[in-house]
Formats: C-alpha cells, sequence, structure tokens
C-alpha cells in the first residue's frame, strides 16, 4: 500500500495565479505548477531559506522539498524559453491557519487573529463571515476592509462582531478568514483566485449576494439565501480549482484539519 502523501504547509495562496507572453501567435497548453511548487519558489529563491529550512516550514522532509523544487524550477524554465502561460493551481498543501508557534509566525497577521479568536468558538458553534460595510455586503471581496463575523448555534445567531481586514486584499483574506475559523462566506463578486484559496481552506462560498449583512445570514440560516454558485468578479480572472487538501477535508492525506 502506497505511503500517503502529506500536506504541504502554505503560508499565502498566490496572489496570481496565470502568466502569459505578451504576444504569442500560436495557442498551446499551459505549464501547470501546483501552489505546494510554487511557495518552494517563493521560500527559496525570494525569502532565500535553505532547503532544510523549507522543509521545516513546509514541514515536509528536505528530500520532499528538493523534489518540489526541482519540478517548479523545470516547469518555469519550460515556460519562459517555450513562451508559453504557466498555471498555479491544486497541489497537496494546506494553507496556514496562524496558529504555528514557528519564529517565522510570530509576527504573521494570521497568528494575531488565530489568538483573538482561538477561544471563542466551539466544536458546535458554525462561524460565517460576510464582507461588510456599513450594514451591507460589500460587493468586491478583494477589496473589503472589514468582515462581520456570525456565530451561529443550534440554528440562531449566538454573537457577531466587525473585524477590520488590515488592508489584507484577494488570497491573503482567505488566510484572514482561515485564521477566524469561518465556516462559509457571504459576499458580493469575487475573483477565481479567491475562490481557489476559499477552497483550499474548506470555506464554503455564497456569492452574489447584495442587501443587508443581517438579513443575508439569517436567510442562509432558512436555506432561503438567493446566492450564485458559479460567481465571478469581472476585474479578476478565473482559475482552475484543482486539488487541495483543505477542498477534501484531507480524508485521504496525512495532514490535520
Amino acid at each position: 500500500m502506497p505511503r500517503p502523501v502529506k500536506c504541504r504547509r502554505v503560508c499565502h495562496f498566490p496572489k496570481v495565479l496565470e502568466f502569459r507572453p505578451a504576444k504569442t501567435e500560436i495557442q498551446r497548453p499551459p505549464v501547470l505548477m501546483t501552489v505546494d511548487e510554487y511557495e518552494t519558489i517563493r521560500l527559496i529563491d525570494r525569502e532565500g531559506l535553505s532547503q532544510e529550512a523549507c522543509g521545516e516550514w513546509m514541514q515536509v522532509a528536505r528530500t520532499t522539498v528538493q523534489k518540489i523544487y526541482d519540478s517548479a524550477r523545470k516547469k518555469l524554465a519550460e515556460a519562459l524559453v517555450e513562451g508559453v502561460p504557466l498555471h498555479i493551481e491544486g497541489g497537496e498543501f494546506q494553507l496556514c491557519d496562524g496558529k504555528s508557534t514557528d519564529r517565522e509566525c510570530m509576527d504573521c497577521f494570521k497568528r494575531q487573529y488565530h489568538q483573538q479568536y482561538e477561544k471563542q468558538k466551539g466544536d458546535s458553534v458554525m462561524r460565517i463571515a460576510v464582507t461588510y460595510e456599513d450594514g451591507q455586503i460589500f460587493q468586491h471581496f478583494g477589496r473589503t476592509e472589514q468582515f462581520k463575523i456570525y456565530d451561529v448555534q443550534d440554528g440562531a445567531i449566538v454573537s457577531s462582531t466587525v473585524v477590520g481586514t488590515g488592508g489584507s486584499g484577494h488570497g491573503a483574506l482567505a488566510g484572514v478568514l482561515t485564521a477566524l475559523k469561518t465556516d462559509a462566506l457571504i459576499c458580493g463578486g469575487i475573483g477565481g483566485g479567491a475562490q481557489a484559496a476559499l477552497a483550499a481552506a474548506g470555506i464554503r462560498l455564497y456569492g452574489g449576494v447584495s442587501g443587508q449583512a443581517d438579513e443575508a445570514v439569517k436567510a442562509l440560516l432558512k436555506n432561503e439565501l438567493d446566492f450564485e454558485p458559479d460567481v465571478h468578479c469581472d476585474h479578476h480572472g478565473h482559475q482552475a480549482g484543482g486539488h487541495t487538501c483543505g477542498e477534501h477535508g484531507c480524508g485521504r492525506h496525512a495532514c490535520g484539519g
């Protein structure tokens, strides 16, 4: 029986998931780089970590990091030399939720959210986030400056609070919601990259919703919420999601929930 694949910890979902040549006459299939491959490029080439330190951060062996990194570099070279698009999607990974005690995480904004809300959510509580502005559902996920967070127990709202996003945008907002232990998000427009990040975090999405935030949550609890399953934002491109551990709850893999 093959050994199960261990999910690799990824700090932030990529801000951009697609790169295309400026000019090309021939349409060719894109090179597909996984999110965990992207993370090795970010940590080693951008942040200057050794392969050993990268492995410690991603919670895998150095030999595993070497294989992932070598694959990522080969794909980068192919995209550059051949002049073909590069897409980042899928992989075996789990987004960091801010509860790590690693030194690198001490100043992470997600750690601050995790510490603040760690003890407020019990196992029987469902947490719903809504993009929020002046009582209404803010219509652009990537630009929202606030979430209104609702805790629901036995089908009823037991508490709510407004949380600032600290200037985070797009994929980083999925990290905020992960650290807040969010189970579901209600919003207006949302881009494909952010949708992929939410799927990776295991957060259910109810997009294309407008109106009052409080009423939307009440409608969701009654199974009466009018939302768009295929919502998109015209300001962003669509991306294929691919498999991630968070999307499937890591049921067939070795990572934690």
